[in-house]
């Protein structure tokens, strides 16, 4: 096997140093940075045709999601490069709120999307896939994870294992009245492998998501429909993306009528979702077209997207339209849009309910709490999404070389990355229903931006092997046009006379009373950098990914000064660590409530404490009592040993 050829894979025994469990886009990213960090790695699958598939929506992206595939680029993982290759059709949303919510967003040709992905696996010399039916975890007698159990070859052994299943988890299809075991897409769900994890000991929930009808795209109507063009960017998700492409697909936009909402009305009684034959949590925020109308009864019409599932094929999505509702229902509801009442449906849309983690029995490395050395990244996780499952197994994968090694694990802080938002969510909050990442969830969004994604973690990723040296180099100078051009911009000033004054009014803005910075000029809300070139001669020709950082970086100075403040001092509370055995029964103060969530999580410090939910202000004060005499008792002892 070509894995062999890794620097950890000299034990004979092992089939593989990391095996990760699952082909979707939370399994590519782990097995990806495993195999790119030196490990063997071996990705088992339950079909080739489910590796990096997309069952949803084939987009990437959006408010939230983009900042977190930027990340993911800027760390070295594979997604942003991937969908820039694939896409086809980008756009930035948000353009007209400020840049900590500016996101891109692409629709991907889903079928070019998995191929590429498949290819990237299959040239990885320290990776091999193949398809396996996982039925149990091999835990030793030390409390590690020693391998996985398969139907086809019995036991695998490997020093790390990451599961990253997906939907596919006790996976139950719902359309109406009708529902069977199956993952999404027609693929067999993982019976067997849910029944060994609770045996484990882990603790597990019951989710449900969905998704919409696909139509014909010869049988649509989009005279009918708003068109919905690409844009042309200086940039894509990868920062070693130059642009976008100008030969973008269409996509479409139409609305629901009284009319659809009439039909789901009169069929609630034969949707799974209202009928008690879905017992599990659906997402919040991407709900289906049923629950959108009984809970806002008052809309008369929701949005309905159409967009190509691929460049060439005839499959459309209708986006806004998740539903489970019985076949026929589907079809007559359909028909009751505009630009579809001639459409024909070649795949009806269908709820699937699985089995997920409870996030809170992971530690902040994506470490399961009771087996040392099983990792979980994905959907398993809780959460929603292609990207949120990306970014797990990303840190996963680098997590379980970390651990093999020897070495402290990876974790991003809240301030430091959405990725850091995301897996604290997970592991100190848990969550009731599936996790979706959006920009509200960052408190420290101002200064996430997807923009500036390499600033942040393209050192991290340099450190722990997935950046490689030209690529780092590459990133090198582009920080350091960013650093120049912004000095260089604070000490360039022009006078405050009267030609300096016609040029600011040519621009639409007040004249200066004295002399002033460019900096200080940039920080007008009417003036852009292209436009302080009236003024601002001599400058250098720059790209335009470095000028948008420039340009927001020196607008928002202030407001970035004040929240760049605001992480310094949760940072003090973050740098009060937590004994990982502290007794919390014995520290006074604490309610009672406090107790039982502080020893469920276990949290790592002080700050992590301070967000789970039941643990209060005064408690947070109690610890800091407790964490403040123990390092005065430690100091005492070290000088009495002195």
């Amino acid at each position: 096997m070509s894995w062999r050829k890794g620097v950890l894979a000299e034990v004979k025994e092992r089939e593989a140093d990391v095996i990760v469990v699952g082909g979707g886009h939370a399994g590519c990213e782990a097995a990806l940075a495993c195999a790119r960090m030196g490990a063997g790695v071996l990705l088992l699958t339950l079909g080739w045709d489910a590796v990096a598939a997309m069952p949803c929506n084939p987009s990437i992206g959006g408010p939230g999601k983009a900042q977190l595939v930027r990340e993911i680029d800027a760390l070295g993982g594979e997604m942003g490069r991937n969908i820039d290759a694939t896409y086809l059709q980008m756009r930035l949303l948000n353009t007209g709120k400020g840049p900590a919510v500016r996101s891109l967003r692409a629709q991907a040709d889903k079928t070019a999307y998995a191929e590429r992905m498949r290819e990237v696996l299959r040239r990885e010399p320290n990776l091999s896939v193949e398809v396996a039916h996982v039925v149990g975890i091999e835990v030793g007698a030390d409390g590690a994870v020693s391998g996985v159990v398969t139907r086809e070859r019995g036991l695998l052994r490997a020093a790390a294992v990451i599961i990253a299943t997906g939907t596919y988890l006790g996976g139950t299809v719902h359309v109406g009245e009708r529902s069977w075991s199956s993952g999404p897409q027609g693929q067999p769900s993982a019976q067997e492998l849910g029944r060994a994890l609770a045996a484990l000991g882990l603790r597990l929930a019951r989710f449900k998501t969905g998704t919409s009808p696909r139509v014909r795209r010869d049988s649509v109507d989009v005279a009918k429909m708003q068109e919905q063009h690409g844009e042309v960017l200086p940039f894509g998700f990868s920062f070693d993306t130059e642009g976008t492409r100008p030969d973008q697909e269409l996509c479409w936009l139409t609305y629901t009528t009284p009319r659809t909402h009439e039909i789901i009305r009169a069929n609630l009684g034969r949707a799974p979702l209202y009928t008690g034959a879905i017992t599990g949590r659906g997402p919040r925020y991407c709900p289906s077209i049923e629950t959108k109308v009984v809970q806002f009864p008052a809309r008369e019409r929701h949005q309905v997207f159409l967009e190509p599932e691929t460049r060439d094929g005839d499959v459309m999505y209708l986006g806004g339209l998740s539903t489970s509702l019985p076949a026929d229902v589907q079809e007559e509801m359909v028909h009751s849009v505009p630009g579809l009442e001639e459409a024909e449906i070649l795949r009806p849309g269908y709820a699937i309910e699985y089995d997920c983690l409870v996030p809170t029995e992971l530690l902040p490395s994506l470490e399961t709490k009771k087996i040392s050395g099983l990792f979980a990244a994905g959907q398993i996780n809780g959460t929603s999404g292609y990207e949120e499952a990306a970014s797990q197994g990303l840190m996963a994968g680098i997590n379980a070389v970390l651990k093999i090694r020897g070495k402290e694990p990876l974790v991003l802080e809240r301030s430091e990355a959405y990725i850091g938002v995301l897996i604290d969510d997970l592991v100190t909050k848990g969550t009731c229903e599936p996790y979706r990442m959006m920009t509200s969830r960052a408190e420290y969004r101002l200064t996430l931006r997807q923009d500036n994604a390499d600033l942040r973690l393209t050192e991290k990723g340099h450190q722990v092997g997935l950046v490689p040296e030209e690529r780092y180099e590459r990133f090198l100078a582009r920080r350091r046009m960013i650093e120049d051009e912004m000095k260089r911009l604070g000490r360039t000033v022009v006078p405050g006379d009267a030609r300096t004054a016609r040029l600011l009014a040519a621009i639409g803005t007040a004249p200066l009373q004295s002399e002033t910075s460019l900096a200080d000029l940039l920080a007008r809300p009417e003036v852009s950098y292209d436009r302080l070139a009236a003024v601002d001669e001599g400058r250098p020709a720059l790209p335009q990914d470095v000028v948008q950082v420039v340009e927001i970086e020196l607008k928002y100075a202030g407001y970035i000064r004040k929240q760049k403040a605001q992480i310094e001092r949760a940072r003090r509370l973050e740098a009060r660590l937590l004994p990982p055995d502290t007794d919390y029964r014995m520290i006074a103060g604490l309610s009672r409530e406090a107790v039982e969530k502080l020893s469920e999580i276990r949290p790592r410090s002080i700050g992590q404490a301070a967000r789970i939910s039941g643990v209060s202000p005064a408690d947070i004060m109690a610890l800091l009592v407790y964490v403040e005499s123990g390092r005065r008792r430690a100091t005492i002892g070290g000088l009495r040993g002195a």
